[in-house]
């Protein structure tokens, strides 16, 4: 897939995956030190891709452990310059914004590149009845 070889698009899926595991490691136990992985850190797309995979299984998890109380607490995003704290729900919502965005410049690449992006509308989500991610 001529896609998976275009700089623009691996760079920015990495990107993404990236960020979504550093949300993930505000809102969640923090057991570990953040590790940011450089797109070199992975030997082809199959390897980010499970790494991708790996965000969604935890984040199910650690959502699923989560009260609207603590929801609501305020945990801290370190990378940023001037100190930044916001609640797990906005870090959440920050998280799915940020992927989304990401997306939609990935979906514009593919089209340039002669592909058919699949739909991102959230809406077209909510009436298929939320399917779960196709990761074959």
């Amino acid at each position: 897939m001529p896609a998976l070889s275009d700089k623009a698009i691996r760079e920015r899926l990495h990107h993404i995956h990236l960020v979504q595991h550093a949300f993930l490691w505000i809102t969640g136990p923090r057991s570990a030190q953040l590790e940011l992985k450089q797109l070199e850190d992975f030997a082809g797309m199959a390897h980010l891709k499970v790494y991708a995979r790996q965000f969604h299984t935890q984040v199910a998890e650690v959502m699923k452990n989560l009260s609207p109380a603590k929801m609501e607490e305020m945990v801290d995003a370190p990378w940023f310059n001037k100190p930044t704290s916001i609640s797990r729900r906005h870090a959440f919502t920050q998280a799915a914004m940020h992927s989304h965005y990401h997306r939609g410049q990935n979906a514009t690449r593919l089209r340039e590149l002669g592909g058919v992006p699949p739909l991102t509308d959230f809406i077209i989500w909510l009436r298929d009845g939320q399917p779960g991610a196709r990761w074959e």
